[in-house]
């Protein structure tokens, strides 16, 4: 009697772009995805630089690392030439991820892109595999630059921030009105040009594409996903936020050594409910040397409690602020803000973090500072109404001085204020939606499965 074909796994290959906030929720959204189904492999494609990184990382043996080599210059990074680094990944990494593709055994079956990488959706067309292109900024994000034109059409690019940035506007699809400030790229400098065109030349191809995912809640941006779902032709899928609680265990971050991290939950868990303000302003981009000194200046002047995550600054900081918190180089972000100690989120408001503080239900204190940082501020203090910002000024390069920060994290952290009561109850209640999306019935979780379902109604590959 013949022996029945032997079935392999569909066979995904993910491709983030070469940075940690791209990495982190695509090897999440990798590892939910195998947890789905025992039927899928991943090979997960990293330059050199970043296998270093994440090699020795807990995942399941479902997901396999791969190299490319490195295509971006060692100096070149995101922080010292960003539009440089930019271009090197969108012109230099098409041509090592198509030759590896040649050696994946068994072959192919969906290639998962970060967005930007705009080239794999040319690389599955020609080899005729399916593409989902992964976005991992906001859907209202993706709706901005998806109307940009509509800005040359208002004459309101480039634009003037220091006389026109407070002007608001109505006309993006999906979008409340929201100031010029907000818009991402739209200076006119040089490196902002630069820096656009090479986002929307990856936009055109993601119509090629054959799926696209949003790491979004549905919940969050309704306006801003039910207008792509209209306006664009391929199937929109809105996964959830894919931050570390949905991968198959809560790791810490291997890298960090135990000690130090028992030191600082024990830390938090001397402190009193509600009472800390954690303090992240992300891994690349951050403010002036000034600005941060400003901040820890006034941390020692307000008396408030603090938990601040500052990096190489770390240890220059620790005397400046004072003895009323802890500075150290890296924490485990969702466990700390899960932790019934922090009363308040002073972030630079990437994606990432963002998702991850309205998850835990923490009200926001918002310092953006680049690319979708200034509309995911917008969204947290008005659509959500869960945060305040810092600075309110919109001149772009203006100061927020020691004495205006004492006054609003004083403030922001008086727990027997009326208004701040109000804040804390709206962010435990949007917190409350989001992790109900992501129960089994909820939305999120309905769009990823419902993702996995038309992943597996594809024929498997038979041996």
């Amino acid at each position: 009697m013949e022996a029945p074909p032997k079935t392999v796994p569909r066979h995904i290959v993910a491709m983030p772009y070469p940075a940690r906030g791209h990495i982190n929720p695509l090897m999440n959204f990798c590892k939910l995805l195998v947890s789905k189904n025992t039927h899928i492999l991943v090979t997960f494609v990293l330059t050199q630089e970043w296998l270093a990184f994440i090699a020795s990382d807990p995942k399941p043996d479902s997901i396999r690392l791969r190299s490319i080599p490195n295509v971006v210059p060692s100096e070149l990074t995101r922080a010292n030439d960003h539009c440089a680094f930019l271009e090197a990944v969108m012109s230099n990494m098409e041509a090592p991820f198509d030759h590896l593709l040649h050696r994946l055994q068994p072959p192919p079956t969906l290639i998962v892109p970060d967005t930007f990488l705009y080239w794999a959706v040319a690389v599955g067309n020609r080899r005729n595999v399916p593409v989902a292109s992964f976005w991992t900024m906001s859907a209202s994000m993706f709706s901005v630059l998806h109307h940009h034109h509509l800005l040359d059409q208002h004459a309101h690019y480039p634009i003037n921030f220091s006389e026109n940035g407070g002007k608001r506007v109505d006309y993006i699809p999906g979008i409340s009105p929201m100031r010029l400030l907000d818009f991402p790229l739209m200076d006119g400098s040089f490196s902002s040009k630069k820096r656009m065109q090479l986002v929307l030349k990856g936009f055109e191809w993601v119509s090629k594409a054959q799926y696209l995912l949003f790491t979004s809640i549905y919940e969050l941006e309704p306006r801003a996903i039910d207008v792509l779902k209209a306006t664009l032709s391929l199937p929109i899928y809105t996964i959830g936020p894919v931050t570390p609680c949905f991968s198959l265990q809560n790791e810490h971050n291997p890298n960090l050594s135990i000690a130090n991290e028992t030191s600082y939950m024990e830390w938090l868990d001397a402190q009193p409910l509600a009472s800390v303000l954690y303090i992240s302003q992300g891994s690349h981009f951050s403010v002036s040397r000034a600005q941060i000194d400003e901040i820890a200046f006034a941390l020692r002047e307000s008396g408030v409690r603090f938990f601040w995550v500052a990096r190489s600054e770390a240890s220059r900081l620790t005397p400046i602020c004072g003895d009323m918190g802890l500075v150290v180089t890296w924490c485990d972000q969702l466990r700390v803000l899960s932790h019934s100690c922090i009363g308040g989120f002073w972030s630079h408001c990437g994606w990432n973090s963002t998702k991850e503080g309205v998850l835990c239900g923490v009200p926001f204190l918002t310092f953006p500072v680049i690319m979708d940082q200034p509309l995911d501020s917008k969204m947290i203090v008005e659509d959500w109404k869960v945060g305040w910002r810092v600075k309110e000024d919109v001149e772009v390069n203006a100061l927020v001085e020691k004495d205006e920060i004492v006054m609003l994290v004083k403030r922001f952290m008086d727990l027997d204020s009326e208004f701040t009561r109000e804040i804390r109850e709206r962010s435990k209640t949007l917190g409350g939606i989001c992790r109900r999306a992501i129960t089994n019935t909820g939305s999120a979780a309905t769009d990823f499965n419902a993702f996995v379902r038309d992943l597996m109604q594809t024929t498997l590959i038979r041996l």
